[in-house]
């Protein structure tokens, strides 16, 4: 299967029906999907049992050892009674094959939105997160990336302008000004040299479902090898003071169970610019699939390039700013 040019063009309704029924779980015919881009993620309805949910991996974007290590990452977290979504064994499988397609089956989780804003929240997510963490750190994943300048940050400069995706006009600013910004990332990792461990890796609001209970962690994709705070501060916004009151609030409650190295601290800004020049390249790098297009309308056009302009010179003032303080 060519995973260039739509690459799920393949996965009609039936053939997702079929999957499933190929692992012995059989669907009513409803399928609902839900919000996912880089994946394709369906609940699926049953007559006779709750519903679940399927995730359909990209053809070619992880190997099986790496999501292997993904779904055992996922199972130890839930062997320590961290709230999580793990996937559903069949047969002492949780990877399933299926024509040209790899897929896992969750359990059906309901929940909302968390309330960043709250502090009973934040306490939650930061005892949670150091929990985590404490899981991640045990041993490292051995096939999964590391969160580096390289691949996140240079590799994602190399393939737009490889692929020409900068307007001419633009493209001495763009190029300059990326520079930059990835010499201050660099020059301020220096300055830490964070230890490095599993963790989620994309640990924002929309990956962490509410209950009265408290949260439960979903989509581990992304897990990596990162630092600590990697999975902590996409948690925050708003301006500086409210960034620093919410930090307070999440390293206060992270440290009762994990010591932090407020170093840590410094990187918040170059891991927010190597986010902003990944899902660039991410956008470019997804754009045969038809779902992009739709989705994505304002991506590589000229105004969408001048705001990236714009957001890493802003960027690189931050980080020459003293980092923010708990």
């Amino acid at each position: 299967m060519n995973d260039t040019v739509h690459p799920y063009s393949a996965l009609t309704p039936d053939r997702v029906l079929d999957a499933l029924d190929s692992i012995g779980i059989r669907g009513d015919g409803r399928l609902l999907a839900l919000n996912s881009y880089e994946n394709r993620v369906y609940q699926v309805f049953r007559d006779d049992a709750p519903p679940v949910v399927a995730k359909f991996y990209r053809p070619a974007r992880w190997t099986d050892d790496q999501i292997g290590e993904e779904h055992d990452f996922v199972a130890e977290l839930a062997a320590a009674e961290i709230p999580v979504v793990a996937p559903r064994g069949v047969d002492g499988r949780t990877l399933h094959r299926f024509d040209d397609f790899r897929f896992a089956v969750y359990p059906r989780r309901g929940g909302r939105a968390p309330e960043l804003e709250q502090r009973r929240t934040l306490e939650h997510l930061g005892r949670y997160i150091a929990r985590m963490h404490s899981v991640g750190a045990r041993h490292p994943f051995l096939h999964r990336p590391r969160l580096a300048v390289e691949n996140y940050g240079e590799a994602s400069r190399d393939f737009l302008l490889a692929h020409d995706f900068i307007p001419a006009d633009l493209l001495p600013a763009w190029t300059s000004v990326v520079d930059a910004a990835l010499r201050t990332v660099r020059d301020v990792g220096a300055t830490v040299a964070p230890v490095v461990f599993r963790v989620h890796g994309d640990c924002h609001g929309g990956n962490v479902l509410w209950t009265d209970d408290g949260p439960h962690f979903v989509d581990f994709d992304d897990a990596l090898m990162a630092p600590a705070i990697q999975d902590l501060w996409m948690l925050l916004s708003g301006e500086r003071a409210s960034m620093e009151a919410q930090l307070a609030i999440v390293l206060e409650a992270y440290e009762t169970f994990r010591d932090f190295d407020r170093r840590e601290l410094a990187l918040i800004e170059p891991l927010r610019t190597l986010r902003l020049l990944h899902y660039s390249a991410w956008l470019a790098r997804r754009i045969d699939d038809p779902a992009f297009p739709a989705a994505f309308p304002w991506f590589n056009t000229q105004r969408y390039w001048q705001d990236r302009i714009l957001e890493l010179r802003e960027q690189i003032a931050l980080m020459n700013e003293p980092p923010l303080q708990a």
